[in-house]
């Protein structure tokens, strides 16, 4: 009878040990469960709040004040300082009720043609639906080549003493590797359809009528950053031979040569010149979505079968 008793024991010990195991099983997958819901939960609402802080602060602009958007770093398509992100920027500037002048502050060394023409262009459009809304340049460090492309669209430029300034040239680089493969042996095997398929081929030896093409075609778009710059900048221009020749230069000289008009900064133009400080950014800042699409796009892109990167731009730099 004892040793019944002690089977009866052990069995009912048993399955309350195994219970309690399954309970806690239980309770732990429901431990995961919840924690990886209230993790994702947190993630978009984290995302959204990313998004939402990207759109800038024009949502949040009252009375009159003066308008801000930045143009920061090497104009490109992916870029901050691209015309998707500086063109809605500008408009939102222009368009808010409040907005009594608007300061579009630069700092770039330059940049692709095609979006700093497209960034000038809308710039005159939006000067010419907004009469009353003046818009000023405010250079920081430097405002060279495409960066002053879109600069001289505004109604006036103002640079410090020691900004730089100009750089009125294009350029298209590259590197040449042939000699280095015939040391090392290697054959390049370039097949093309078309006769200048393969120019500028950094692996493939230069050929001087193609060298002239390029030339002829870096100097037409030289001759329309030429005419832009005059256009924009129109009699107050002092030209001299040196103006278009690629060269930059100090604020200061800027100012003599008519690349600029005077001197000074954000808050003193806002203040002095379109005589409001409350200063508003509606500069659209590339939020967490965003970032993160690019990367992934870039990353697919670059796993592409024969996918490369662009070679041999050319550049307002």
């Amino acid at each position: 009878m004892s040793e019944q008793n002690n089977n009866w024991e052990r069995s009912v010990l048993e399955k309350l040990a195994l219970s309690a195991l399954q309970e806690q099983r239980r309770a732990r997958h429901w431990s995961i469960f919840f924690k990886t819901l209230t993790f994702g939960y947190l993630f978009i609402v984290l995302f959204l709040f990313m998004g939402w802080m990207g759109q800038g602060e024009s949502a949040l602009s009252t009375g009159k004040h003066t308008a801000l958007v930045d143009m920061q770093g090497v104009i490109s398509a992916d870029s901050a300082a691209s015309a998707d992100n500086l063109i809605p920027s500008l408009q939102d500037a222009f368009a808010d009720k409040g907005t009594q002048g608007v300061i579009l502050r630069i700092n770039s060394p330059g940049g692709s043609p095609v979006q700093a023409g497209q960034i000038n262009d809308e710039i005159r459009r939006l000067r010419a639906k907004y009469p009353g809304i003046p818009l000023y340049v405010v250079v920081e460090d430097i405002c060279a080549s495409g960066g002053y492309y879109v600069a001289v669209a505004a109604d006036r430029i103002f640079v410090d003493k020691a900004s730089l300034i100009g750089s009125i040239g294009v350029l298209m680089d590259g590197f040449g590797f042939t000699g280095t493969m015939e040391k090392l042996g290697v054959e390049r095997r370039l097949i093309t359809a078309g006769a200048n398929k393969g120019f500028l081929d950094p692996f493939s030896p230069t050929v001087p009528a193609q060298q002239e093409y390029v030339k002829q075609m870096l100097a037409d778009i030289h001759q329309q950053f030429i005419d832009v710059v005059k256009q924009g900048r129109g009699k107050r221009l002092k030209e001299t031979p040196d103006t278009f020749s690629g060269l930059v230069w100090n604020g200061q000289k800027g100012v003599e040569m008519g690349l600029a008009d005077g001197f000074g900064s954000l808050e003193s133009v806002a203040r002095d010149v379109i005589k409001e400080e409350n200063i508003v950014d509606f500069t659209q800042k590339e939020n967490f979505a965003d970032r993160l699409a690019k990367r992934f796009g870039a990353g697919v892109a670059s796993a592409l079968p024969g996918f490369s990167a662009q070679a041999n731009g050319v550049s307002l730099r």
